[in-house]
């Protein structure tokens, strides 16, 4: 008895035990890439994943009666990485990428930021809707599902591959708050998308009824309520944490605090109907600027900005890991990978319209470096966010066809495009600026610089009215 119950083998795997062989797998192939390829971290692992997946494709191909494509297969599935991104990892990643980002930075940039992140992803998903409609015969509304989750820049692929790319400060924190923004309009735009493509079926993977379709009106209607609602609620919930860690000098207690913020907040968001993404960069943005200047002593603002970073790499190998194994989970036939290749041309263009429309409106009123199009067009990385919305996708015969030209653009968008964002900068203009006042041309300082200067700022004592 004891024997037969050695040799039984659970049907699934726990919480537990997924999250052991992530963290494994994501510690083993960074190790390899470490000591091999010497690859961005995040890209390193990536490539090792996927060339590992395809190992094991090629050969349960040469020898069909191992049968260890299927059980890898069913292990991937198993992982739910739709609901494990979006129900999860997505609500800490941008809250950590949104704690890094300043405020005053956005104020200086806030038209270019907006813009690019409205009217530059309304293009966008018109282009490759449009495009990906005349190519594959797909429906219109449907083929804008597609554009609309193609076209934000994934603020975790971005951030990942900044750090690595040694871009200068002022380009970064303009990238990184697009990035973050564009995300959180894009995944609105997607839900609304669903709701008129699929009325009967629409959602977002999550069972929610409340998102299913109805007409313009209601479309217009539910944009309001998820953009605006998911940024009042993350202000709300930023500034009360805020006001509790000013009250507070315990570092480990004010780390918890943050992380309740971004689990809490997030799980909160999804509850109330709003744009949980939106709220978790609102809340980031306020804690990171306002709560590290007057609510936190010089102690735990460095505690605080380690214990991020750390949770930022960490999360970022899993996703990344996760992408490369995802092939498993993607049909590829002929149809859909001329498709997939056809919508990397497709993406492109429409990113270089996001770019340089919003630029170009702009351009009489303010000056802009040489080089700003070329590098905002290269380095707008497409990431794991795409690959789960389009998991998420409600089932019909186009959703095979939408994931594989997904993946096959996330993946030439990580690997290809972050890889060479670099020497794009440097051909383009080396290290420009995105956007420079017409007096005083200064150079911004570099991310340790602030940092650094921001660590010797002591706790502004709280005045007995604001207690």
């Amino acid at each position: 008895m004891l024997g037969q119950r050695q040799n039984e083998r659970p049907e699934q795997m726990n919480i537990l035990q997924i999250a052991s062989l992530l963290i494994v797998l994501a510690g083993a192939f960074g190790a390899i890439n470490y000591l091999f390829l010497k690859l961005p971290s995040a890209i390193g692992i990536l490539v090792v994943a996927f060339v590992a997946s395809l190992a094991v494709l090629g050969l349960d191909a040469l020898i069909p009666t191992l049968t260890i494509a299927e059980e890898v297969r069913a292990v991937v599935l198993e992982l739910h990485f739709s609901d494990a991104l979006l129900e999860g990892m997505l609500g800490l990643l941008l809250f950590a990428g949104a704690l890094h980002v300043k405020i005053s930075d956005l104020r200086e940039q806030w038209k270019v930021v907006f813009l690019m992140a409205t009217l530059g992803v309304a293009l966008s998903t018109l282009i490759v809707g449009t495009g990906f409609s005349w190519i594959t015969g797909m429906p219109f509304l449907v083929a804008l599902v597609f554009g609309a989750l193609i076209s934000p820049t994934d603020p975790v692929a971005v951030l990942g591959v900044l750090r690595e790319a040694n871009l200068q400060k002022t380009l970064e924190t303009k990238i990184a708050g697009e990035s973050l923004f564009n995300d959180g309009v894009g995944y609105v735009v997607y839900l609304v998308l669903v709701g008129l493509a699929f009325p009967v079926m629409a959602g977002h993977g999550h069972g929610d009824e409340s998102h299913s379709g109805g007409g313009f009106a209601d479309a217009a209607q539910l944009f309001f309520q998820e953009a605006v609602g998911g940024a009042v609620l993350g202000i709300v919930l930023g500034w009360l944490v805020f006001r509790v860690m000013r009250l507070i000098d315990d570092y480990p207690l004010e780390v918890l605090l943050t992380l309740g913020l971004a689990f809490g907040g997030y799980e909160l968001a999804v509850a109330l109907h709003v744009s949980a993404p939106i709220m978790a960069v609102t809340a980031g943005l306020l804690i990171g600027d306002v709560g590290a200047k007057h609510g936190m002593s010089v102690e735990t603002r460095a505690y605080v900005d380690a214990f991020w970073k750390l949770v930022d790499e960490i999360l970022n190998a899993v996703l990344f890991l996760m992408i490369g194994f995802e092939v498993f989970a993607v049909a590829f036939d002929v149809d859909s990978v001329i498709a997939g290749v056809a919508a990397i041309g497709l993406a492109l263009v429409a990113r270089l319209a996001a770019v340089s429309v919003p630029v170009l409106l702009l351009k009489p009123f303010r000056a802009f470096s040489r080089g700003v199009i070329p590098i905002m067009t290269w380095g707008g990385l497409k990431g794991g966010i795409s690959v789960a919305l389009a998991l998420s996708l409600p089932e019909s015969e186009w959703k095979a066809t939408i994931l594989t030209a997904t993946y096959i653009v996330v993946l030439f968008s990580i690997i290809v495009q972050g890889l060479t964002v670099t020497r794009v900068a440097e051909r383009a203009g080396r290290e420009p600026e995105l956007m420079l006042p017409r007096v005083g041309l200064e150079p911004a300082p570099r991310l340790a610089d602030t940092r650094r200067r921001d660590r010797i700022i002591p706790r502004r004592p709280a005045g007995p009215l604001e207690m």
